[in-house]
């Protein structure tokens, strides 16, 4: 969807700007209201709520600091409102996800999702995190999600960058040698 993240750029970019803009600022917490926003706006009842025409923009302002988990800083309320008057609720997870990778650009860290096949210990999230770092070169941000499909090993995904060491992977390439 590159339309969206056209319209969102500008935004996460803002945001970016003003964040950084200020002596010891915690991105950290600006991702993380920004985190909180996108998904308050990926909810399906507030987008139907977003669409009616008898809902103000106050309204709406108001629903999503009803429905936030923690109070709102005043940069968050004045971000949201701009967001709100422009009608571009529909693009938060998007400004989300590009001020995420402003903010690890500029830590020179990236994020990372590592799929496994069984749940994980943070023993071994430890050290596949060890061995991770080492082969795509830089500090890296690990989540971890579970995929029965994958039979076994894991799958990690880096950005736009993919190491699948999964059976099912395994299993496909050996599928694919023998009918070659």
């Amino acid at each position: 969807m590159a339309e969206l993240a056209t319209i969102a750029r500008p935004y996460a970019d803002a945001l970016f700007k003003a964040a950084t803009a200020g002596a010891g600022v915690d991105l950290s917490g600006v991702a993380a209201w920004v985190d909180e926003l996108a998904a308050i706006a990926a909810n399906p009842q507030l987008r139907q709520l977003a669409d009616n025409p008898k809902v103000t923009t106050n309204q709406l302002f108001d629903v999503f600091l009803g429905v936030a988990r923690t109070a709102l800083p005043d940069t968050a309320k004045n971000f949201l409102r701009t967001v709100i008057e422009n009608g571009r609720i529909d693009t938060l997870p998007e400004v989300a996800a590009q001020f995420r990778v402003l903010v690890n650009r500029r830590n020179g860290t990236s994020d990372a999702v590592v799929y496994s096949a069984f749940p994980m210990d943070s023993g071994a999230l430890s050290d596949v995190g060890v061995a991770l770092e080492k082969r795509f070169g830089r500090k890296l941000n690990l989540s971890v999600r579970q995929d029965d499909s994958l039979i076994g090993g894991i799958r990690v995904v880096v950005g736009d960058e993919v190491l699948d060491t999964s059976v099912k992977a395994r299993l496909e390439q050996m599928k694919a040698a023998l009918a070659a």
